[in-house]
């Protein structure tokens, strides 16, 4: 533990820890985007598609997450469920490009927002709007429409177009979840 974290610690200045899930179809780019969310020394320069789940580190600013990297792979879908009860956030990433899947992508995120652990909850949502760097991508706006995102009541959610490959609109994206976050552990504890 370097000496600022140590220092931090000690006036209990150090970061909370929270967790997230990070769901979205099979090359979406979820695993990309965490990848430029780490610390450039952590980064890979080859990021391959996640079977079953990992675990990812990064912070902003106030906080540090474990984002559990989520396969999107059909078959792999039915585990997200096993990890709901824990996550303090969500993010949804949606490959812009993928017109054809939108519809499949619609559903999943549904599916999830519907279920009994999340529908209780009232935990936040950001989605990345992928790959927007790409010829023929939607823009967030079409992106919100396709998956009837503005439907979405009694939960706080944003969307951000983004580029997992340059980072574009990453930062955005996790400073608005952590202090969504932020908000939502706060209203736990009333």
């Amino acid at each position: 533990m370097g000496f600022l974290s140590q220092l931090s610690s000690w006036l209990g200045m150090k970061k909370r820890e929270v967790q997230v899930l990070v769901l979205g179809l099979d090359n979406s780019g979820k695993s990309t985007i965490l990848n430029q969310l780490k610390p450039p020394e952590a980064q890979t320069t080859e990021v391959v598609p996640t079977v079953g789940f990992n675990v990812e580190k990064f912070t902003t600013k106030t906080l540090t997450f474990s984002a559990f990297d989520m396969s999107g792979q059909g078959r792999y879908r039915n585990l997200w469920e096993n990890y709901y009860r824990e996550a303090h956030g969500l993010i949804f990433v949606v490959d812009s490009t993928d017109r054809l899947r939108m519809a499949v992508a619609r559903d999943e995120l549904w599916q999830l927002l519907d279920h009994k652990e999340v529908a209780a909850r009232k935990m936040p949502l950001l989605l990345f709007a992928n790959k927007m760097d790409e010829k023929g991508a939607l823009s967030a706006v079409e992106v919100t429409q396709s998956l009837g995102i503005d439907l979405i009541r009694g939960r706080s959610w944003h969307i951000v177009a983004s580029c997992a490959v340059t980072g574009e609109g990453l930062v955005e994206g996790t400073d608005w979840l952590s202090g969504k976050i932020k908000e939502y552990l706060e209203s736990l504890r009333k």
